[in-house]
Parts: structure tokens; C-alpha cells; sequence
């Protein structure tokens, strides 16, 4: 029976795998590896850079794939990235098919946590359930970019008693009330932190978050939000990508 690793690599620092993942690693015969363009070059090598830092043996192999695009100007998101979705399970069960022998492990290194903002364990999940390809899968968790972010910042995630809210710049932008609560924002392409407009609320923002090229910064939000967006613009021409990741806390008391 084929097997497949959902294995989640933490959000930069190659010290930020667990021991299960290290574990898991030298169980892999395959790596599936989509590759994103070349703006995301540094995210390609950070995963060969674990591969040879924690791997201790040879005898794996890596399987490099374009990722299918996802269409950015359809008015329709969900139905965008629905199709999206079925062209990356397509091309999974493919791989799987073909590159992954019947007695052997094929793994997917996901940024983060598999179970956070992330289509890798659904798209997996939805091949196991088919009549297709036959294989188990195991998933190990993974430091996410908000464990790192609050590490960063020597903050608890949480005030006393009080919840916290995950969301995407994408709801943000349609209801910055939402920064009224802890609120970590994941996905903000548009920086949608400029629309919330109450001088209470702070900001603990941090981008390539556990990389030699991190950037942080905590204030005031209404005071720091201009330079973050020039700070992110000035990174993002760079280094032709970027990856942030920001709690808005409006302090108790």
C-alpha cells in the first residue's frame, strides 16, 4: 500500500521542526514539490536545505511540478479557487499514480501547519475517498506562522479569558470590525489593516517570519500602518514575494 506524508515544515526556520517531523522525513522515498515561479525560489531551497540538513539517508528522490494558476480575475472567488482546487487534485492523484510505488511513502512538505490555511490535506483527503489511486496518509503537525509571530513578539496569543479570531485580509477588507477582538489576519494581499479606523488597536506584524530576511514591527495601528505598507512594498519588490502574517489586538482594561 502506498503511503503519503502530510508533513507540516513550520513557517521558515528549519529549527522549527518538530522531532515527529525529522522522524517522518526518513521514511520518505518521495517528495512531491510544486514549484510557484521563480519569485518563490527562496521557499524551494529552504525545503532542499531541510531534506539535507535532517535526512539521513540517500536514497530519496524529489519530484518537481508547476503549480496549476489560480484565476485571480474571476469576480467569483470560492468558484475560483474550487477550480483551482480540482486542477491540483488532478495532478496530485497523477503523481501519486505514477511517481509513488506500490510499497513506497511520498510526502508533501506544507509551510506551517497542514491544518492551517492550506489545500494540501483537503486536496488529499478528497483523493483517499475516491475509487482512484489506493494509499493511506498520515499528517504531522507543524509550527504555524502565528506560533512564530507571537514568538516574535513575546506576546500570548490570547488576552485573559478573551478569544481569538483567524481570518483572511480577504474578510478583514469586508468587516474591519472584526479588529474590535484579537484578530490574527492570514492572506492580506491588499493590506486591509488600513481600513480599520479605531486609534485603539495595535498591530504585531511580521513577514518571512522565521527566515534571515524577517521583518517585524508592533504599534499603535492607525500610527504604523502607513510604514508597514511601505516596508511590505519595499520587501515584496525585493525579493519578488512575500509572506506576512499580523495579530490586531485592541488591549483589555
Amino acid at each position: 500500500m502506498r503511503n503519503i506524508l502530510v508533513i507540516g515544515i513550520g513557517a521558515g526556520n528549519p529549527e522549527h521542526l518538530t522531532i515527529q517531523a525529522v522522524k517522518a522525513l526518513q521514511r520518505v522515498d518521495v517528495f512531491f514539490i510544486t514549484d510557484k515561479g521563480r519569485d518563490k525560489e527562496d521557499l524551494q531551497r529552504l525545503r532542499a536545505q531541510i531534506c539535507s540538513q535532517y535526512i539521513e539517508h540517500p536514497r530519496y528522490r524529489t519530484i518537481e511540478v508547476t503549480d496549476p494558476e489560480r484565476d485571480r480575475s474571476s469576480p467569483d472567488y470560492e468558484e475560483a479557487v474550487q477550480a483551482w482546487h480540482q486542477q491540483r487534485l488532478a495532478l496530485y492523484e497523477s503523481l501519486i499514480r505514477e511517481q509513488l510505488a506500490a510499497n513506497e511513502c511520498g510526502a508533501f512538505l506544507v509551510w506551517g501547519d497542514p491544518g492551517l490555511y492550506d489545500s494540501t490535506l483537503r486536496i488529499i483527503g478528497q483523493l483517499a475517498s475516491r475509487n482512484g489511486v489506493e494509499f493511506e496518509y498520515e499528517v504531522i503537525p507543524g509550527i504555524t506562522s502565528v506560533q512564530a509571530l507571537t514568538a516574535r513578539h513575546r506576546i500570548t496569543l490570547n488576552q485573559i479569558g478573551e478569544p481569538v479570531h483567524i481570518t483572511t485580509g480577504r474578510r478583514l477588507a469586508r468587516n474591519p470590525s472584526l479588529a474590535a477582538a484579537d484578530t490574527v489576519v492570514l492572506l492580506d494581499g491588499e493590506c486591509a489593516f488600513r481600513r480599520v479606523s479605531d486609534e485603539h488597536v495595535e498591530i504585531f506584524w511580521g513577514a518571512y517570519l522565521g527566515t534571515p530576511a524577517e521583518i517585524v514591527m508592533s504599534g499603535p495601528l492607525t500610527e504604523l500602518a502607513p510604514t508597514i505598507e511601505r516596508v511590505r512594498a519595499e520587501a515584496r519588490r525585493q525579493h519578488g514575494w512575500i509572506m506576512d502574517t499580523y495579530l490586531l489586538r485592541r488591549p483589555r482594561g
